[in-house]
């Protein structure tokens, strides 16, 4: 059995026996042990009593986080003419048409969010086999399918997070970087938690929020308790 690190020893020792803490404990405690040599992300996972393989149970949106997610995020927006100007003068990292569906075809996605006008879906439409596994097709659910795309950029670019459920009904964000204040941390993960109650399907049947967990990129999760996690 291999030895564990001294970092990831004190780590474990730290969370030993913790349980169903309250989001303030849980964020202090995984904030508290995020020692790795970068800014860890802190994240969040939600298992929610859903089967997204039914289309009354998916869970899907997207959240505003009121502290940001402190991660530069690089968007790509499909418009053409006055739209695309705006992208760009909005902050768009790319912007194009068809030249941009070929090299996303070619195999090149650099951009962690896809922002389409509606005229340019059947275009982007063609990406679907690219995009959707990596859940960057835009989606006129969760605004990225929009004709105000400036907004839709500087959204993206000022910490709005998508969110859908995983096949196993499981959620999967990251909240903020461990550098952020407790506090801050502590808002993020309620707006988070928040809106997925929101999302609740119309097909969910019985307990919907079953397990609520927090970590860091590099350390070890601790559950928190969802009726605290819940409650503003």
């Amino acid at each position: 059995m291999a030895k564990l690190g001294k970092r990831t020893a004190a780590a474990r020792e730290a969370f030993a026996g913790k349980d169903n803490l309250t989001v303030e404990d849980a964020v202090a405690l995984v904030k508290g042990n995020a020692t790795a040599k970068f800014d860890e992300t802190i994240e969040i996972s939600m298992n929610l009593g859903v089967d997204p393989r039914h289309a009354d149970q998916m869970v899907r949106g997207v959240v505003g986080l009121p502290n940001g997610t402190g991660k530069d995020v690089r968007v790509a927006v499909f418009a053409r003419g006055p739209k695309a100007e705006e992208a760009q003068a909005a902050g768009a990292d790319i912007v194009g048409a068809e030249d941009l569906m070929e090299t996303v075809q070619g195999g090149t996605i650099d951009f962690d969010r896809c922002i389409a006008t509606p005229d340019m879906m059947p275009i982007v439409g063609r990406l679907g086999k690219v995009l959707g596994p990596r859940n960057l097709m835009p989606n006129p659910k969760v605004g990225t399918v929009t004709m105000d795309v400036a907004d839709a950029v500087k959204a993206a670019k000022g910490g709005e997070v998508q969110f859908k459920a995983e096949k196993a009904g499981v959620v999967h964000a990251g909240v903020g970087k461990a550098s952020f204040d407790e506090a801050k941390l502590v808002e993020n993960v309620r707006a988070f938690v928040g809106a997925v109650a929101k999302a609740k399907p119309s097909g969910a049947k019985g307990t919907y929020m079953m397990k609520v967990s927090l970590s860091s990129t590099m350390g070890p999760g601790v559950s928190v308790d969802v009726e605290n996690a819940v409650t503003e």
